[in-house]
């Protein structure tokens, strides 16, 4: 193997590196950063992964450890993360809407079968634009499982000792244990906070914006309800359906309480490969991320510990699936 340069930088855990296999394809080598939790991130990857295959998974082709140095080989994905396309700057390509649709079911259709298509149970929970990479066509992958759990299919019980994940995606369960328990619905959720930055390309969080417009669900969440369409530029009719499905979507698979949510991946697939007519406008979805996040402005400074602190043991249910 030859190791090329660092390609696209730091990512989760540790650097990404391009290189070279002598059997002559182009690979991803992630070398891990210091050893965090006795290597659990480095188990974590290997254990999710390496045994499963799905077109919009990124696939392990292997791994190597040796005293403190880990490091994994994935396949490599020249069209690099796909935060570049929905937040990019000047010079970087857009994509077309139809384009951006079609990743989001990609998207949704990977975590449909890490939850229900493998031997295991694999709750992501760490779903965002920073860990979906895209391949020469655009076809999106789902990365970076140093935080995922598995479950064996027959098990509902899930136990969570402490919040994971980034702010800004974590489901509330995680933080406030009264609302719900922590399920698979915890990646709805955050796939639903991803849809929503996808379907208009913004953050669902900008303070440099109008005070009615920094959580942007809320704010088209109101301008749904007000009669009015968001408009997107250089849109034509069905790519303006798409983006509104889209955002339909993401406004159920973001509600507060997770027994608001889809019921699984499989349905929030179907609801956006159906027809938009079928879907109605879910209850407004709770500014929690208020409490839980923190912007650029500095909103809730106090509660920036959050995201690393512990919480008591929480298990749910998994039955509804």
């Amino acid at each position: 193997m030859v190791l090329g340069t660092s390609w696209p930088g730091e990512r989760g855990y540790g650097s990404v590196y391009k290189g070279k296999l002598r059997s002559d394809p182009l690979v991803a080598i992630k070398m891990l950063g210091k050893p965090k939790a006795n290597g659990q991130e480095f188990i974590n990857e290997v254990a999710t992964i390496g045994r499963n295959y799905h077109i919009n998974v990124l696939q392990l082709i292997g791994y190597c450890a040796e005293r403190s140095k880990r490091a994994l080989v994935y396949d490599f994905m020249p069209n690099g993360p796909l935060e570049k396309y929905i937040f990019p700057s000047e010079e970087e390509l857009t994509l077309s809407c139809k384009q951006i649709y079609e990743i989001s079911l990609g998207v949704a259709r990977g975590i449909r079968y890490l939850h229900q298509g493998c031997d295991m149970q694999i709750l992501h929970f760490d779903t965002k634009p920073h860990n979906i990479l895209l391949d020469e066509n655009f076809t999106p992958k789902v990365s970076d499982f140093g935080l995922a759990k598995l479950y064996p299919t027959y098990d509902s019980i899930v136990t969570v000792t402490t919040a994971r994940g980034t702010l800004g995606y974590i489901a509330p369960e995680l933080f406030y244990k009264n609302i719900g328990c922590v399920s698979y619905k915890a990646d709805i959720y955050s796939f639903g906070m991803l849809l929503m930055e996808m379907a208009r390309r913004r953050r669902n969080w900008n303070s440099s914006v109008d005070s009615s417009q920094i959580f942007f669900p809320s704010w088209v969440y109101d301008q749904f309800t007000k009669g009015k369409n968001v408009q997107i530029e250089e849109a034509t009719e069905e790519e303006s359906e798409m983006v509104k499905k889209m955002m339909l979507v993401g406004l159920w698979c973001i509600q507060m309480r997770p027994s608001d949510h889809p019921n699984s991946m499989n349905k929030v697939v179907e609801m956006l490969e159906g027809n938009i007519q079928l879907l109605y406008m879910p209850p407004k979805p709770f500014q929690y991320s208020q409490l839980a996040m923190q912007t650029e402005n500095g909103i809730n400074r106090r509660l920036s510990n959050l995201s690393g602190a512990c919480m008591d043991s929480l298990t749910c249910d998994m039955s509804g699936r």
